[in-house]
């Protein structure tokens, strides 16, 4: 956890005028055509009894039960007691709808923080955040070190979600980073989400958390009825079973609109010769090059090598080159003939490149506009679609047999994100998850007893086998140009940590190469420290850190720690 300046979170702090308990600053729910169920009241009333002090609260709704609702109710009270409220989301593509609600319903200057904003913009909106001009700050992970003067409230939304913890070069968690600053300043943080990090259903079961639950949908919408389709033996057009495209075809002609999931982008991940064998990989990481055919390129999705589609196999010289599986793009491409009537729309990293591209599409599936919506997982948090009645996840298979410890949580967690797009309004919602593994005991679990459910048996599993939450890790990393050098490096790391005196229930685990060895041309290896104590870690890391800054070193040579670390490749 990283200590910043005091004045950074608490400048201005003196100047404070005191909150006014009671009332939700004039804001009249019934003039803005809406009703709040108990649900909503009972955890707007318990977080507005906290304002003025620092309290964790854990609002832990289902998709789709107003919990934006409830942050609008309590920025709306903040902002007339003349203070400042943050709120923190995982990824740009939030922002948008976010802002459009809340600069609808909230006085005040609302402005946005993100790395996709021009850099005047961001300096303008820091400024006006820093001199207390913006009431309302919405923005991704960097924006918790924004300088807030009269802060009262933070909101962190979709807590679970790990692009929260920034990866490399200065590593972060912006939600843990979020409880110490308003620790610090004296305020109420709420960390919101359908599908809570087990990391933070445990805090709240420990009562470290107040724990507020909104277990139903607001207004008449009613959940999603979720069904696994077995495709085996089946034949798929597009990815898409007969079952499904049938059920796409009654959807659309009750004139509804339908969600499409395949969290994979590009047209093809996998280019191979059907001569000799041969298939496209990155020259600089053990991963393969994925198609893309507009632009037309040959990219690496993990360092960002660009090259141009080979017409002949370089090793035999075959022009008999075929693209193996799907990606949006060529899903897109393929599901124009079987539903050619239909308006679709792409949305991924790589359609809403363009600025203002995100919001226009986002825009134009509001209007009704767009009947098929097709996407990766920009789509599976946060979005309100009132007209989805019909989901399809097309392919989740692969991420049931991730080898990481945390996969099972991040499938079940993405599952019941994209399911609780559909059926957010009074149409009914359906859910279709097509799978080749319907016995699968986390897709069994979830249907059975839902996110609960599994999280109950995760926690158990977690806790047998000493995983956290019930441990605390950290993951000393090294990568060098030389294979030899990384390991090196990490077995006089582990001597000199072994011979410290913090040792005592310290466990050490490797070293060991990364799961991907190598990447951007260098090779990765990595040490893992485990300890059921967190103080007793933090005593550890800090003596041994300061080892590790006099251990001398080639200048090849790349070294990091990484606290709470969320990958592990």
């Amino acid at each position: 956890m990283i200590n910043p300046p005091a004045p950074l979170f608490q400048r201005g702090e003196k100047e404070k005028p005191p909150l006014e308990k009671g009332g939700l600053g004039g804001f009249d729910q019934k003039k803005a055509g809406f009703e709040l169920n108990a649900d909503q009241i009972t955890a707007i009333n318990a977080i507005q009894a906290a304002l003025g002090r620092f309290q964790p609260f854990l609002l832990d709704g289902v998709t789709g039960s107003g919990k934006t609702e409830v942050y609008i109710q309590l920025i709306a009270q903040v902002i007339a007691s003349g203070q400042q409220a943050l709120v923190i989301v995982p990824e740009i593509g939030l922002t948008p709808q976010l802002q459009t609600r809340f600069t609808s319903r909230l006085p005040g200057v609302t402005v946005v923080l993100h790395s996709a904003l021009k850099a005047s913009d961001r300096a303008r909106n820091w400024e006006q955040a820093a001199l207390g001009t913006a009431t309302l700050v919405l923005g991704t992970r960097s924006a918790i070190f924004v300088p807030l003067p009269r802060l009262a409230l933070i909101v962190v939304d979709e807590e679970h979600d790990m692009s929260l913890k920034q990866q490399d070069g200065f590593r972060y968690s912006a939600r843990d980073v979020a409880v110490r600053r308003a620790q610090l300043v004296g305020c109420p943080i709420i960390l919101g989400s359908a599908t809570p990090a087990l990391e933070t259903l445990h805090n709240a079961q420990r009562q470290r958390y107040d724990w507020l639950q909104l277990p139903r949908r607001a207004g008449v919408a009613q959940p999603p009825k979720i069904s696994l389709l077995d495709i085996r033996q089946q034949p798929l057009r597009a990815g898409l079973s007969m079952v499904l495209r049938e059920r796409m075809q009654t959807e659309l002609a009750a004139g509804n609109q339908i969600l499409l999931f395949l969290n994979r982008r590009g047209y093809a991940p996998v280019l191979i010769c059907h001569a000799c064998g041969w298939i496209g990989n990155c020259p600089q990481c053990d991963v393969r090059l994925t198609l893309h055919l507009s632009p037309r390129k040959f990219w690496c999705h993990h360092c960002g090598r660009v090259q141009p589609v080979p017409q002949h196999c370089p090793s035999c010289k075959s022009a008999d080159l075929r693209m193996i599986g799907r990606g949006t793009e060529r899903l897109e491409e393929e599901l124009q003939p079987l539903f050619p009537d239909a308006t679709i729309a792409r949305i991924d990293s790589d359609s809403t490149q363009r600025r203002g591209e995100l919001k226009r599409l986002l825009s134009a599936v509001a209007r009704g506009e767009v009947q098929i919506v097709l996407g990766t997982q920009m789509l599976a948090k946060g979005h309100d679609f009132p007209r989805v009645t019909l989901v399809g996840i097309l392919d989740l298979d692969g991420v049931l047999y991730a080898s990481d410890f945390r996969a099972p949580e991040r499938a079940a967690q993405l599952i019941m994100q994209v399911a609780g797009r559909a059926g957010r309004a009074e149409r009914p919602g359906r859910v279709i998850l097509q799978t080749r593994h319907p016995e699968h005991a986390l897709l069994q679990s979830l249907l059975r007893s839902g996110y609960r459910g599994f999280v109950a048996e995760a926690l158990r599993e977690r806790e047998d086998t000493e995983l956290p939450p019930f441990t605390h890790l950290a993951l000393l990393r090294a990568d060098a140009t030389d294979a030899l050098i990384p390991m090196e490096f990490l077995s006089e790391a582990k001597r000199l940590a072994l011979a410290l005196p913090e040792t005592e229930h310290i466990f050490i685990l490797g070293p060991a190469p990364s799961p991907l060895v190598r990447r951007v041309g260098r090779y990765h290896a990595q040490l893992l420290v485990q300890c059921a104590d967190r103080m007793r870690l933090q005593r550890f890391l800090n003596q041994w850190g300061g080892v590790l800054q006099k251990l001398k070193r080639g200048k090849d040579l790349h070294w990091s720690m990484d606290v709470d670390p969320i990958l592990f490749s």
